[in-house]
């Protein structure tokens, strides 16, 4: 079992982010790229991992992901993904 949890901020080919959680972001990522890993990067093609974060729990992980859907603006996002 995968006791791993990440969350990660994809880049669009339209400059947009798309963040998500998974245990396996080279295989999420992949997925995302065959157009099944979600409805938004079906629409808008990601174009690399910008940028990724491991957590102890998957709580925590998905704690993060609201965060930072939710929360920061694209301004911020963009500070993120470039610290």
């Amino acid at each position: 079992m995968n006791n791993r949890h990440f969350v990660y901020i994809l880049l669009t080919e339209n400059d947009t982010f798309y963040c998500g959680y998974t245990n396996d972001v080279e295989k999420r990522f992949k997925t995302h790229l065959l157009g099944k890993g979600a409805k938004y990067t079906k629409a808008n093609k990601p174009v690399l991992v910008a940028w990724q974060k491991e957590f102890c729990t998957k709580s925590e992980a998905l704690k993060e992901e609201y965060r930072i859907k939710k929360r920061l603006t694209k301004a911020q996002k963009w500070d993120l993904v470039l610290s």
